[in-house]
């Protein structure tokens, strides 16, 4: 994998053409270097797809890519030197004009040197390669992994029942869809991340004898990242044959297309087929595998297996059903784990002194039955519990380097492998986040932006560029994406595949966790991650070509040496000073100081031109410095913190500023900022704007308010936080920013706002506060595309009544009505309500009337209600209107405990309950 390593080349390319003028004094060097790294970007993008088979090769190999890191350090040094003279003060440029122009000079050469030296080395490799015969890179396709992936999908045709765990309810379910559904043509589609035993369900379900006869005739084709439709076409025509016990026809091996075409659509024009596509890559194979099998009216099925759910969630012109496969239960996944790991002990089970370590290397596989499979084989041989613990320790390693894990190794890393070139740096940035651990969607492409991995394209924005990524990624199963409380979309990668991208990254140079163990050498690697709980590092040896330094940790104390830095991830590190050696980081992107002890920033911040990101919130940062409008760069600002009491009515605060931020013309998220001085004003100017928040907004700010939102016709998000018991006027406000996907207003409002009606776009609504006399529901139930909203002490009636629409809702939030008494719901309103959850209304004596209507509800959450209501909903005479809902959660205090229980409504009794003490 050289991805990385073209990746960069490309980029240098474009620092060469954008910084011409700047680079002029060493221009010969610079476009013998820009036509050498040309040819090196094509030698990678050929090495690509190959696995070099010799050692001389992979050293070939390895050798283009250092120096194509070495001439970017190269470069990025010339540009410091040049912004480190060009940001001097007057008196200063005068001495460099004069007394330091020999020292300028002296620098220009030592760059010139460098770059004549790269180019020299990089000339030197093929004279280097024909001296020791090291021969071109032909080695082995990419389709060799295929191949015997191919076989082990086929021998999942022969796998004895008894070794097969917790597949039984996935393969009734499957065998549902092949069998029921009536005469219309059906494809099923079982997607799923590599080893989560797609095809080891589906192979189980197809040889199934009861759906055998079902069918007339049945295939089974292993699809595979390569294929030729002819060789699909003659293998089926075989299989359908054979199963038939019919005589293959003969010169089947030498028929044209056109001529296998017409043999398969005749031979299934009138029959009832099952075919199965395993192992589909690209939606290219159904548009050309469709023609022979459209066979709409006689009941027959196609089934395929996938990665990617962009393939699984096709249009295919005829029904379609998609099925996600899930992960093992834990203790299926024990099960599994204890057949292979000790079928050979004493009475065939796990011996007490290994379980912690079994049970820890199961839930390293999370659920994924290659994974359970292969490390319980592995860990078959080993009888102590050093060599267990042995193995967990060193997992990293075994994953690239044990024969017994290279098959499992090698299925998890074909995702990888088929990525484009531009998603394979995004992913194996995300591995240098903690096992487990949840990376916010907005903070991992704004790293990917300052990094420099998103591809510019003409009209689109980079963030815009980057969500596509990040989106990919996601629908190539190759990240598990999450939901949290709030909505806020994040994403984690599973254990062992986080493992292997380390070893990629560590291989490739591209990056490399720390987790208080090792010695680290950042001549060797490009990106750190501190992962330790050490206060400080004394083993680095040199931090001068880092480009990210991201902390999960303790860390208090930032190593010295950074020169190059692009990113700096603080979040919450207990740094409580704002390190004086930042401004000096001419190349820094990305600055995180997010839930950091710092209580201000300098003035001299204004020397971070290059800056795209900064964020404070939850800092002790309360106030932003004047210099900060000369972060003329800057795209994200996060400046907001959140109060203790997240009930109360101002539950978060913005940072206050001292200057024009209107200045900030490339500003895209601006969250959030105090209204003070002509900050309402100046935002209008700011039209670049998709999220924006203000607090302490005054009724006096209304016309600018207003004025400044009409401008903005490019947000998304709109956060608006009164000042107090102050009105938050937005009554003036003609009409929404079109695309306006999200509002949040908290703060007392005099009359709903007549251009509710008009939110067309918006997905999520927050009313906080609002305390309107008047019924809001009827001015927003008509909101189409309106999913989430959450209404806290909006409404001070006494009754609440749903009577039609919020056609597309999914999650409802009542809460601190202070004397609702009744909620009516009317059959047909909120048809696709998943989650209703209400909270601190203590008037409220009963359930929701209707509450029965809500067939698809998933989840109740009553919290802090009157304790009527809550027995009456574990027992009394509102638990039949809840017996259709899966799970109910209820939270209230007893005896000064905040207690907690959870029970179904399913079952008609309780699953299990705790308390959790306040």
């Amino acid at each position: 994998m050289e991805s990385a390593a073209s990746l960069l080349i490309g980029k240098i390319a474009f620092i060469l053409e954008n910084e011409a003028s700047s680079i002029a004094a060493v221009r010969d060097e610079v476009d013998e270097l820009k036509l050498e790294l040309i040819s090196m970007k094509s030698f990678l993008i050929d090495a690509e797809g190959k696995e070099p088979q010799t050692e001389g090769v992979k050293t070939w190999v390895t050798n283009v890519r250092d120096l194509t890191f070495d001439a970017e350090n190269v470069i990025d040094e010339f540009l410091y030197l040049r912004y480190d003279k060009q940001s001097a003060t007057p008196f200063a440029k005068l001495l460099h004009r004069t007394i330091y122009l020999p020292k300028n000079l002296w620098y220009r050469h030592r760059i010139a040197k460098k770059l004549q030296k790269i180019t020299k080395k990089i000339k030197a490799i093929p004279e280097r390669n024909d001296r020791y015969r090291v021969s071109t890179i032909e080695g082995t396709s990419s389709d060799s992994v295929p191949r015997w992936v191919k076989n082990k999908a086929e021998s999942s045709l022969y796998i004895m029942e008894d070794e097969l765990i917790g597949i039984e309810d996935k393969k009734q379910t499957l065998m549902g869809l092949l069998m029921n559904g009536g005469e219309n043509e059906m494809v099923v589609s079982v997607v799923g991340m590599g080893g989560s035993g797609k095809t080891t369900l589906v192979a189980n379900t197809f040889k199934n004898e009861n759906v055998k006869r079902h069918f007339d005739c049945y295939a089974w084709i292993t699809v595979s990242q390569t294929y030729v439709i002819e060789d699909l076409f003659k293998n089926l025509i075989k299989q359908f044959h054979q199963g038939r016990k019919e005589e293959v026809p003969e010169h089947l091996d030498s028929m044209s297309y056109k001529e296998l075409l017409e043999m398969l659509s005749t031979y299934l024009k009138s029959k009832r087929y099952l075919v199965v596509l395993d192992d589909v890559w690209d939606i290219k194979l159904w548009q050309e595998i469709r023609i022979p099998l459209l066979n709409r009216h006689q009941g027959s099925r196609i089934m395929l297996t996938t990665r990617k759910k962009d393939v699984a969630f096709y249009s295919f012109e005829v029904e379609s059903r998609p099925y996600e496969i899930e992960p093992l239960e834990n203790n299926e996944a024990w099960e599994l784990f204890s057949k292979k790991a000790f079928s050979t002990y004493d009475d065939k089970s796990c011996p007490p002194e290994l379980e912690s370590l079994a049970w820890k290397l199961v839930e390293k596989c999370e659920g994924l039955p290659l994974a359970v499979v292969t490390l319980g084989g592995l860990m078959s041989s080993k009888r102590t519990s050093s060599e267990w613990r042995s193995v967990y320790n060193s997992l990293n390693w075994h994953l690239t380097n044990h024969p017994m894990l290279e098959p499992m190794s090698s299925i998890l890393l074909l995702s990888f492998n088929n990525l484009p070139n531009r998603l394979k740096p995004c992913f194996l940035y995300c591995a240098l986040f903690p096992e487990d651990y949840l990376i916010t969607k907005y903070r991992l492409i704004w790293l990917w932006i300052a990094e420099g991995f998103v591809e510019p394209i003409d009209g689109v924005t980079p963030e815009e560029i980057a969500e596509g990524y990040f989106v990919e990624l996601i629908a190539r199963s190759m990240l598990q994406v999450e939901n949290n409380e709030t909505g806020l979309r994040a994403c984690k990668m599973h254990d062992l595949v986080r493992e292997l991208a380390l070893s990629t990254s560590k291989k490739e140079k591209f990056g490399a966790t720390y987790v208080g163990r090792e010695i680290i050498d950042k001549a060797e690697i490009r990106r750190l991650s501190i992962q330790t709980t050490e206060r400080e590092i004394n083993s680095c040896t040199g931090m001068s070509v880092l480009h990210s330094f991201l902390v999960f940790g303790a860390l208090k104390k930032l190593p010295s040496g950074f020169k190059l830095l692009r990113v700096l991830d603080l979040k919450d590190a207990p740094i409580d000073r704002f390190p004086d050696e930042l401004v000096n980081l001419f190349n820094l992107r990305y600055l995180n100081l997010e839930g950091t002890l710092i209580e201000e920033l300098p003035e001299s911040i204004g020397r971070l031109r290059n800056l795209q990101t900064l964020s404070i919130r939850d800092s002790k940062i309360k106030a932003l410095p004047k210099a900060i409008s000369k972060l003329v760069n800057l795209r994200h600002l996060l400046m907001y913190y959140y109060t203790r009491n997240c009930g109360a009515f101002r539950f978060a605060n913005g940072a206050k500023a001292a200057s024009d931020l209107s200045k900030l013309q490339k500003l895209q998220v601006l969250h959030s900022v105090e209204s003070e001085g002509n900050i309402v004003k100046g935002i209008r100017n700011m039209t670049q704007l998709t999220t924006l928040g203000i607090t302490n907004v005054k009724a006096s700010d209304e016309m600018d308010l207003c004025d400044s939102l009409q401008k903005l016709e490019l947000l998304h998000h709109l956060s608006l936080i009164a000042s107090d018991e102050e009105f938050l006027r937005v009554n003036a406000l003609p009409s929404p920013p079109p695309d306006l996907q999200n509002v949040n207003l908290t703060g007392k409002l005099e009359k709903v706002p007549p251009w509710f009606g008009s939110l067309h776009s918006v997905t999520r609504m927050y009313l906080n506060w609002s305390r309107l006399e008047e019924d809001v529901l009827p001015h927003i139930q008509a909101l189409r595309n309106l999913e989430w909203l959450e209404l806290f002490n909006a409404y001070v009636g006494e009754n609440l009544c749903f009577s039609r629409g919020f056609i597309k809702l999914k999650r409802l939030v009542l809460g601190s009505f202070p004397v609702l008494n009744s909620i009516a719901i009317e059959n047909g309103a909120m048809p696709n309500l998943q989650v209703l959850n209400i909270e601190n209304c203590l008037e409220l004596k009963a359930l929701p009337q209707g509450i029965e209507f809500l067939a698809n509800v998933e989840r109740l959450i009553l919290d802090s209600v009157p304790m009527q209501l809550m027995e009456s909903v574990k027992g009394g005479m509102d638990h039949l209107k809840v017996q259709h809902i899966p799970e109910i959660n209820l939270y209230y205090e007893r005896q000064n405990r905040r207690c907690y229980e959870r029970f179904s409504g399913i079952h008609s009794r309780r699953r299990y309950a705790h308390f959790i003490l306040a």
